[in-house]
């Protein structure tokens, strides 16, 4: 694939087509460089989104709880990564210019990231703007909140799109910036390097 090729409404479109699927059933990853990273990171964002969902509960005691808080930085690790790995792709498409064109100051990855927390978020308000046991007022306020994801959704694409376009003629560039997260590291963490005797 080419940097051409990538197109913010496709990956829109597959953001919400895997959103759906994998409510029914979990599919095997597929695609090339960039599209497997792209669904990694979706594919972490679904999983995240149900963990942090059981971790708020009271009834599945502590054990549970420490289970789904440990996946959830399993899964931002990994999210976090496919960011980088799509940023990293696109940064060795870019055009060589002598002079720098204008730095964005958000990364295709970051907007990719979000647009999939955005079709996660439309379809789980859409489920309560259909949820029976719920009343005609909850609804909707629902259905007020779902236009406004979706309008957010679209704004965003459109972002993405214009950004996508700028870099393909030179016009704009972005820094590969790593995220560093620092509460998985044993070495940066005083939790845990502290508790591991580390100095």
């Amino acid at each position: 694939m080419r940097l051409l090729d990538l197109r913010a409404e496709r990956i829109t479109a597959l953001q919400q087509t895997w959103t759906h699927q994998w409510h029914d059933a979990a599919t095997p990853p597929e695609g090339e460089t960039p599209r497997s990273q792209i669904e990694q990171n979706h594919r972490m964002n679904f999983a995240l989104w149900h963990e942090e969902d059981i971790a708020r509960r009271d009834d599945l005691g502590a054990e549970r709880i420490r289970q789904a808080k440990r996946t959830i930085d399993r899964c931002n690790q990994s999210r976090n990564d496919a960011v980088e790995q799509i940023d990293a792709w696109i940064a060795e498409q870019l055009p060589s210019r002598t002079e720098p064109p204008p730095v964005h100051s958000e990364t295709p990855g970051m907007m990719i990231d979000r647009l999939s927390i955005l079709a996660l978020k439309q379809y789980h308000m859409a489920e309560e703007v259909q949820r029976e046991t719920a009343d005609e007022a909850h609804r909707q306020q629902c259905r007020i909140k779902l236009e406004r994801i979706q309008c957010q959704l679209a704004d965003l694409r459109d972002c993405l799109e214009i950004l996508l376009q700028q870099l393909v003629r030179g016009e704009r560039t972005f820094k590969l910036y790593k995220q560093f997260k620092m509460y998985n590291d044993p070495a940066l963490n005083p939790q845990l390097y502290q508790n591991l005797g580390m100095k």
